[in-house]
């Protein structure tokens, strides 16, 4: 099955990386709308799947970003429609958002290479399965959190944030294998990702790694332990996007 994967990006450092090279490898096709390029959204009817990327801003951010309004909404109408959605960091929180979680700060910075436990539903999910069932290490990069939206499924946490991923089924569409899967860290990075990432984000870094000097790497750090993580984060985002599509 050819899908097509319409992509949202907030910032021209945070795109699909690996999903891209998933994507490519599996002949699917991709369309991308750039907000910071005031990219127009497409028609519902062209897209199959929409992955939500990450970025620097809140998703409270709408008077700095007119963009934001929009964009909720047509998370919403996709959702609403029935189509396979992906968030990740920002893009979970906006999904989260708009479930009607609460997204806030989290009183605490997770920025670099830290480990995740699935929960014990998390564990038994369909999706999930063939991941690690221990704990096991991912790229964060987030201060805000959201809590898990009513009538999802947490499916992991860390030790500073209880809710690092969830999935959900809009009751219309769980007969139809129709998914929701948002997560706070960075499957998706690849080594160039990650160094746009941390030359972009140096400021953030310095400033956070005062307050939170024990869930804030240095960039150099993120970028040498990437050499470590990267191959099998994006072997566990593969499973994931293959689970997807076969369970979809």
């Amino acid at each position: 099955m050819t899908l097509r994967i319409h992509a949202l990006y907030h910032v021209d450092f945070e795109e699909l990386s690996y999903i891209k090279q998933w994507a490519d490898n599996q002949g699917h096709s991709i369309t991308v709308t750039r907000f910071y390029e005031n990219d127009s959204l497409p028609s519902q009817d062209s897209f199959d799947w929409l992955v939500i990327m990450g970025g620097p801003m809140s998703i409270h951010d709408e008077a700095d970003f007119q963009w934001l309004a929009d964009e909720k909404a047509f998370i919403q109408q996709s959702i609403k429609e029935g189509k396979t959605v992906v968030g990740v960091c920002l893009g979970a929180q906006l999904i989260a958002d708009i479930l009607g979680a609460k997204v806030a700060p989290s009183g605490i910075k997770e920025v670099g290479w830290m480990p995740i436990q699935l929960t014990k539903k998390g564990l038994e999910h369909q999706l999930l399965k063939d991941l690690p069932k221990q704990e096991f290490t991912v790229f964060h990069w987030h201060g805000d959190g959201f809590e898990c939206p009513q009538g999802a499924t947490a499916i992991a946490k860390s030790n500073a944030w209880d809710n690092q991923g969830f999935i959900y089924q809009t009751p219309k569409h769980k007969e139809l294998g129709t998914w929701v899967l948002g997560w706070q860290c960075h499957f998706e990075v690849t080594k160039n990702s990650m160094v746009d990432m941390v030359m972009h984000g140096q400021d953030y870094i310095q400033d956070a790694m005062t307050d939170y000097p024990h869930t804030v790497q240095a960039g150099d750090e993120i970028l040498e332990l990437g050499d470590t993580y990267i191959a099998d984060n994006n072997a566990w985002l593969s499973i994931m996007l293959d689970n997807l599509v076969k369970y979809g």
